[in-house]
């Protein structure tokens, strides 16, 4: 399918042919929502944890006699059921962590970058490059162009200036081509790729 490469001045410089096998395929949501529980698993810490009753304080003596006193019977005072006592079946420091078929993550990026180009939510510009690193500069191109919150992808390589200066824009965020992901396309209001970075998505999941 053809589409228009764009400027940064918004205006056109050309077009470009995108790729079916990664742009047009159908949407698929159960792929997408599997890459990103994937994404998402993988950052959580697992650091929570509540002592059991082997790592609470407290005397293993036998608390009163088995018969005779009228009351339940115990153990000792480390019991889940005794106050001060270890939690049973508790949180414990873990990985949330979970495997993934890699064309599985594979087939969800394509099918990502399909969703964006379906929904008109793609836009293809020539270079992501600024003379000057000033925030000022790229944000008037950025509300010329109606990206309130857009994921830029670059080549290999990522411009200094043009990095620098999409730090300071609120809701804009840039990659390079290997950080490409679904978990940020899809939370992304606009996707906007360079030709590079086209070239290069196309050669990694072809």
């Amino acid at each position: 399918m053809q589409c228009d490469v764009m400027s940064l001045e918004n205006k056109k410089v050309g077009s470009i042919e995108l790729d079916d096998a990664v742009f047009g395929l159908p949407v698929r949501s159960d792929l997408i929502a599997r890459a990103v529980n994937w994404q998402l698993a993988k950052r959580r810490k697992g650091s929570h944890k509540t002592k059991q009753r082997s790592e609470v304080r407290g005397t293993t003596a036998k608390m009163m006699k088995q018969k005779g006193s009228g009351r339940a019977r115990h153990g000792n005072e480390k019991a889940p059921q005794m106050r001060g006592g270890g939690v049973a079946f508790g949180p414990v420091v873990r990985s949330h962590a979970h495997s993934l078929p890699k064309k599985v993550r594979r087939l969800a990026l394509k099918t990502a970058l399909s969703a964006k180009q379906a929904a008109g939510s793609l836009v293809i510009i020539d270079a992501a490059k600024l003379k000057s690193g000033k925030t000022k500069d790229l944000a008037q191109r950025v509300n010329q162009l109606g990206w309130n919150s857009a994921l830029v992808i670059e080549g290999a390589e990522l411009d200094t200036n043009f990095a620098n200066a999409a730090a300071n824009v609120l809701g804009m965020n840039i990659l390079p081509t290997e950080g490409a992901n679904v978990y940020d396309i899809m939370r992304s209001g606009t996707l906007v790729l360079t030709q590079d970075a086209v070239n290069k998505l196309v050669e990694r999941l072809k």
